[in-house]
């Protein structure tokens, strides 16, 4: 659980409705045709610029921003330290039974290739193949919410627009005048709210996920060509602590 995803959107939500409720009574920023303005126009032109797989898939994209745990490098490096010290003293094949033990998929298919035999340089090549995918997922993703907080103030002010042209149309019916510029001022509220407490920030979320992500599979993937070929262990964690900060660096060594 991202802990600083939940607590952005307390904060954050939590604040704006403190201001609305010291300001007056919140049921006046209910409003059901501005939501269905907002809500169902960004949902419609999101769907008309993505395959509808693409669009369901929003739903586990976002879970990603509350739910991904990524491995940190630390644990990273003293993995790889132990299936290299292993590997050193008994052999490639002894890594074997210790697959069944691994959870992450990536790292298991490379030690799987590597206690198969294969030549270091096929390892990379399919393992290379497997990140590149992995980051055109993950750059999809972010992409959907950052194009769908576009389209949320987009259709605000389409509401506005709809909501003035109502209230000019009423100019003769003074009671007409209230809901048509509640429309007009709430729906541009709904379109801001949703695009930068939700949408993007999400987006902004995923994206650097993605790069810690990216960053522990290219750190197991050099740790796996290196087993494979047979390095000296402290060689193989000398190369994987060149990845991460100095900082860092000299907490793992």
């Amino acid at each position: 659980m991202d802990l600083a995803t939940i607590l952005g959107l307390v904060i954050a939500f939590g604040l704006v409705s403190s201001a609305i409720l010291l300001g007056g009574s919140p049921m006046i920023f209910i409003n059901i045709p501005a939501a269905l303005i907002v809500i169902g126009g960004t949902i419609g032109a999101t769907m008309i610029n993505y395959p509808l797989g693409h669009v369901l898939g929003v739903v586990g994209v976002i879970k990603h921003t509350f739910m991904t745990k990524v491995e940190s490098p630390a644990k990273i490096i003293e993995q790889f330290m132990d299936f290299a010290n292993k590997a050193r003293r008994e052999g490639i094949l002894s890594l074997e039974p210790m697959l069944k033990n691994i959870d992450d998929q990536y790292l298991k298919k490379g030690l799987q290739l590597t206690v198969d035999g294969l030549e270091p340089q096929t390892i990379q090549e399919i393992m290379e193949t497997e990140i590149s995918y992995l980051e055109e997922r993950h750059e999809t993703g972010a992409e959907i919410l950052a194009i769908m907080g576009s389209f949320a103030p987009a259709m605000g002010m389409i509401g506005t627009v709809i909501g003035l042209v109502q209230m000019l149309q009423a100019l003769d019916d003074p009671s007409a005048i209230g809901p048509a510029m509640a429309v007009a001022l709430i729906t541009t509220f709904y379109g801001a709210l949703l695009a930068n407490l939700v949408f993007n920030p999400m987006s902004g979320k995923l994206k650097t996920r993605s790069k810690e992500e990216i960053l522990g599979k290219e750190m197991m993937l050099e740790g796996i060509l290196c087993i494979s070929k047979g390095e000296n262990p402290r060689i193989i964690e000398e190369k994987l602590n060149s990845y991460l900060p100095p900082k860092v660096r000299r907490a793992t060594d």
